[in-house]
């Protein structure tokens, strides 16, 4: 298995954040997957504002950046105002170009443990509805769905309907594995 190493980013990594969303819009594309994510619809300010207010993280393997995502301790767009007792995924993006299969589940487990590091007992996040095979990916990593936000608001684009989904975290400090 890739020894993926997570860090928090920085201003200087905005720019290669931007590139890495970007290029995995394309793939995505490439793919058939319309409606998801479009190239250049998040820009520096984008990352910079969730970097003032959350965290955006990194892996990197040798140097070398292979993907991240942004964990924010709130998100009422899509759950409407909650206890504090989940942290919530975005934007899990992998460089296609640089990352070894499995790179997306090592992550994701990294974005759990960090969840569970601050004593918050579940992870949450937002797939958009359409997207069957996201959706069955996040089901297969041992999320379950707890319910749909229909017109949720959108950085630079129509709002769109998500499946929400969430996974336990079986005790402080200890991600599901």
């Amino acid at each position: 298995m890739v020894d993926v190493r997570v860090r928090l980013a920085v201003e200087a990594d905005v720019a290669a954040l931007v590139r890495v969303r970007d290029d995995a819009a394309r793939w995505m594309l490439a793919r058939g997957v319309s409606g998801q994510w479009r190239p250049g619809e998040l820009d520096d300010g984008h990352f910079r504002r969730v970097m003032a207010c959350g965290e955006v993280w990194l892996g990197e393997v040798g140097g070398r950046l292979v993907g991240g995502w942004e964990l924010w301790w709130e998100d009422e767009a899509a759950w409407g105002r909650q206890p504090p007792v989940a942290g919530y995924v975005h934007r899990l993006m992998v460089d296609r170009s640089a990352a070894a299969p499995g790179t997306g589940r090592l992550l994701l487990r990294a974005a759990e443990r960090r969840v569970a590091a601050v004593g918050r007992t579940c992870v949450r996040l937002d797939c958009l509805a359409g997207n069957a095979r996201l959706n069955s990916y996040y089901q297969d990593a041992g999320y379950r769905v707890v319910g749909h936000k229909e017109g949720k608001p959108q950085p630079g684009g129509a709002p769109k309907s998500f499946t929400l989904l969430e996974k336990e975290l079986r005790r402080a400090g200890e991600a599901g594995a």
